[in-house]
Formats: structure tokens, C-alpha cells, sequence
């Protein structure tokens, strides 16, 4: 460019004709054009170098003025219709696009166009000029426009930051709660980058603000997960034990000592917590193979019964039969003394395969049913059934047996004395309400219901503790003989 000036120079002391002469200036003009960018701070000094000898050259043509003048009017018009885009871009909606072919324009009118004649110079400039400066006026009021948008968003992101800070404050103690814990996180973090651009000056803090909340929460969350693969590690261990534990006693036969502790493993794997999912669903095949082996097999063993099993329920059919059988005479006493003997006698034979127990609910049943031809209430003859039962306790000289006994229809009184209560305490909401209401008559059946049977309740105590009491004298008189005995010895 700094060439073109010094050929520009050179035209107005060449010796020729001003047609050539002309010709050489529009060709250094399109070389000028053509000749690409220079440095941004040598810019302004190379156009207004370049732009003063443009004009002493078209002084120069004043011997010439018609080809100045068509020169002045082809720039003028030039320079009108770069005016009129200038003036026409204050309306147009995209402002960056506005402003960059305001840029273009700027460009054209210094690099492309010359100048235009003395009268009409400062008149088109300050068109153009007034142009750029409302073109300017919208940008700054759009980016004023903008630092209130900006100020909005600093709002925005600050409370979600507040937010995402509250949650590593509040981190929690299980995975249910956590894994919720971070799907807000992640909604946090969307709204964070979709709430827009903040003020410059706030851009660098708000960003590392963010940054330190969201490592806030990772940090307690991955210290979470950290612990919780430790103790996942441990439940691991425990359960790989009861695997081992459940392989091990699959097979036993001895059904009354492994069958407790067979449920008591599986008590256990319930209380053991979570393991690593690509050990869990491997393990729990296993435990559940070994368990369903050990009690397929017991169950197959009840229902096959061992040979005294089955021998009993020989025994038992055969008592059923009597039973049924049965029919009743004129004497109702001696007709009770036969249902006595039989249920004596069925009470005396032992266990059944189990499969077939419930041969025990069909005899309870007959015996209910003949009891009640016989005339005897219900009462009596739950009464009955249950001295023949404290007979076989008392042959078999078992104590912890009948104060196990003695402690069972203790507990049955007391619930039922509760359950007499609560109803009656029931019955005061009523107060108001007629007799024959329906809630009141079913509260006071039930009421009644439960006192019948507190009395038999009642009623088998008193059999079982004059049995123990007799059972006690018993022993009194067996311990009283024997001394009287050994004292007999040592006189003799």
C-alpha cells in the first residue's frame, strides 16, 4: 500500500496525456483495493495518506473538470446508496448482523470509494456518520438491555448454587435417598447452565462457585459409596459363610437339631444387608438351592412317615372307627365313661406321618358332635376333652410340661380379660343408641362370646393347678416315706 502512495505520488509530475494519466490512477485505485489487510495500528495513517493524495490528484485534474466531475458523481452516488443501507440497518431485528455489514460498509467508503466533490463532502459524511452513531446508540442500549437480562441470571444462578450448596450440606445416609439426591443434582445443574449469561465482572466467580457446590456434593457423595463398598464387602463375607453353612447341613437327616438352625440362617440372611449386585442375585441362587434341598427333603420325610408313624395311624383309624361306631345307650354317665376311654386311648397313641395330621381335627370334630347328642354344652365338653389331656401330662411326670401348660391358659385369660375390656370400653361410644342398633348387639354378643370362654379358660386352671397341687403332695408323702425309712435303717 505504501508503494501505491508513492506511484499516486508520481502521477501528478508525469509528463502525459491526462487520459493515461487517469487510466494509471483508476488502476492504482484497484490495486489499492485488492492489496489485502495491514497491521490494525498502522491502519488509519496508510488510508489518510493514501485518501490526501487521492484528493491532490483530483486537484491535479482540474484541467480537466469533466472527467473530475463524472468521478464526483459516480462516488456521490456511491457513497448515497452506502448511506441509505446505514440508515435502513437501525430496523434491522438482528442486530449482530446489522452491525457487521455496518462494518462493511465503513470499509467500502475508505477503501473502495473516492471522493466526492468540496459541496457535497461534508454533507454525505455527516449522513453516513449520523447513521453509524444511532447504529451505535442500539448496540449500547441493547447491551444495557442486556446487563439487566445478565443481572437476572446472576439471581438465578446464585439460588441454584444455594441449592446444590444445601444439598452437600444435607447429603444422605442411604442409597435410596442419595440416588434422589442426585437426579436434583443433575436437574440443578441443567437449570444452571440453560438460566444464561451473567455480567462479565460476575462470570469467573459465579463459575467457580458452582464448580466448588457440585465437588461439595460429589465428595460426601463418592465418600458414601466408598464406605458403602466396605460394608457391602462385609455383608459379602457373611453371606458367602451362611452359603456355606446351608451347603453343609443340606443333606443332615437329623431334622430336630438342623431344622432350627436351618431357619435360623435364613433369619439371619435377611438381617445381612446389601452385597455388590454382581455377587447378590449368584449368592442368593445358592442359599435358596441349599435350603429348598435340606426342606424338600424333610418334607418328604413327614409325609412319608417313619414305621411307627404309620403304625400309629393304624391305631388312630382304628379309634376313629370305634368312635364313629359309637351309639348312644340309656345311660348318659356310661355313655361318657366309653367317649372318655376313647379319647383317652387316642391321646395315648403318638404322632402320625405329617401329611396325614389332619385325622386330629376330624376325631376332635366327631367326638364334638357326639358329646352334644349326649347334652353336654359346649363348655363341659371342652372341659372333658381337656382332663383326659392333664391326665396324660400327669403320667408322664413332666414337669416343665404343665407349667408350660399353666403359663398358656394364664396368657389366654389375661387377652381375654383385655378383650372384654376394649369392647366394653366400645360399648360407652353408644351410650345414646338404642338396644337393638346393630353395633351394639354385635359388640355385646362378642362380649358375651368372650366371657364363656373366659370362664372355660378359667375353669382349666382350676383342673391344672389341683392337679399340680396333688402332684405336690404326692412327692411330699413319697419324700416323708422314704425318710421314715432311712430312719428305720439307722435305728436297726
Amino acid at each position: 500500500r505504501l508503494q501505491i502512495i508513492e506511484e499516486l505520488k508520481a502521477l501528478v509530475n508525469m509528463e502525459e496525456d491526462i487520459n493515461t494519466t487517469y487510466k494509471n490512477f483508476k488502476s492504482l485505485q484497484e490495486q489499492w483495493r485488492n492489496a489485502g489487510a495491514v497491521p490494525r495500528s498502522n491502519y488509519n495513517d496508510v488510508w489518510r495518506t493514501y485518501h490526501h493524495h487521492v484528493e491532490i490528484f483530483y486537484d491535479f485534474l482540474h484541467l480537466n473538470r469533466e472527467l473530475r466531475d463524472l468521478d464526483f458523481k459516480y462516488n456521490l452516488e456511491e457513497k448515497e446508496k452506502l448511506v441509505q443501507r446505514a440508515e435502513a440497518l437501525v430496523e434491522e431485528p438482528d442486530l449482530n448482523k446489522a452491525f457487521r455489514e455496518l462494518q462493511t460498509l465503513h470499509k467500502i467508503w475508505k477503501e473502495e470509494i473516492g471522493p466526492v466533490d468540496k459541496e457535497h463532502r461534508e454533507a454525505i459524511w455527516e449522513r453516513f456518520s449520523n447513521a453509524t452513531k444511532a447504529m451505535h446508540q442500539r448496540r449500547q442500549d441493547h447491551f444495557k438491555e442486556l446487563d439487566k437480562e445478565f443481572e437476572q441470571n446472576l439471581v438465578k444462578k446464585n439460588e441454584i448454587i444455594a441449592s446444590i450448596a444445601s444439598l452437600g450440606e444435607h447429603v444422605a445416609s442411604d442409597h435410596k435417598g442419595l440416588q434422589k439426591q442426585i437426579r436434583e443434582l443433575e436437574a440443578l445443574r441443567t437449570a444452571f447452565f440453560s438460566a444464561g449469561k451473567v455480567p462479565l465482572k460476575d462470570n469467573e466467580a459465579t463459575w467457580s462457585r458452582f464448580k466448588e457446590a457440585v465437588r461439595a456434593f460429589n465428595r460426601k457423595k463418592n465418600e458414601y459409596y466408598k464406605n458403602l463398598k466396605k460394608e457391602q464387602q462385609v455383608n459379602l463375607d457373611k453371606k458367602r459363610e451362611l452359603v456355606k453353612v446351608a451347603e453343609s447341613l443340606k443333606d443332615s437327616e437329623e431334622w430336630d437339631t438342623v431344622t432350627p438352625q436351618m431357619k435360623k440362617i435364613q433369619q439371619d440372611w435377611k438381617q445381612v444387608g446389601h452385597v455388590p449386585r454382581k455377587y447378590s442375585d449368584k449368592l442368593w441362587k445358592e442359599f435358596k438351592a441349599a435350603c429348598n434341598h435340606y426342606f424338600d427333603r424333610l418334607h418328604a420325610s413327614k409325609n412319608k412317615g417313619s414305621g411307627e408313624e404309620i403304625e400309629n395311624l393304624e391305631k388312630k383309624k382304628a379309634c376313629l372307627d370305634k368312635l364313629q361306631a359309637f351309639s348312644p345307650g340309656k345311660s348318659k354317665e356310661d355313655d361318657l365313661a366309653v367317649i372318655k376311654s376313647l379319647i383317652s386311648e387316642w391321646r395315648s397313641i403318638g404322632r402320625v406321618p405329617y401329611n396325614k395330621k389332619s385325622i386330629n381335627g376330624k376325631f376332635n370334630k366327631i367326638v364334638d358332635g357326639v358329646l352334644k347328642k349326649l347334652g353336654v354344652d359346649k363348655k363341659e365338653a371342652e372341659l372333658l376333652k381337656y382332663g383326659n389331656k392333664l391326665k396324660e401330662l400327669a403320667s408322664t411326670h413332666d414337669d416343665y410340661a404343665l407349667r408350660k401348660e399353666r403359663t398358656f391358659i394364664k396368657r389366654k385369660i389375661d387377652e381375654g380379660k383385655s378383650e372384654i375390656n376394649q369392647l366394653e370400653n366400645n360399648l360407652q361410644f353408644f351410650s345414646n343408641a338404642s338396644e337393638d342398633n346393630p353395633l351394639v348387639k354385635e359388640v355385646v354378643e362378642k362380649i358375651n362370646r368372650q366371657k364363656e370362654s373366659l370362664k372355660t379358660w378359667k375353669a382349666k386352671l382350676k383342673k391344672i393347678n389341683i392337679l399340680q397341687h396333688s402332684l405336690s403332695k404326692e412327692e411330699e408323702e413319697e419324700s416323708s416315706s422314704e425318710g421314715e425309712a432311712e430312719e428305720g435303717k439307722e435305728e436297726a
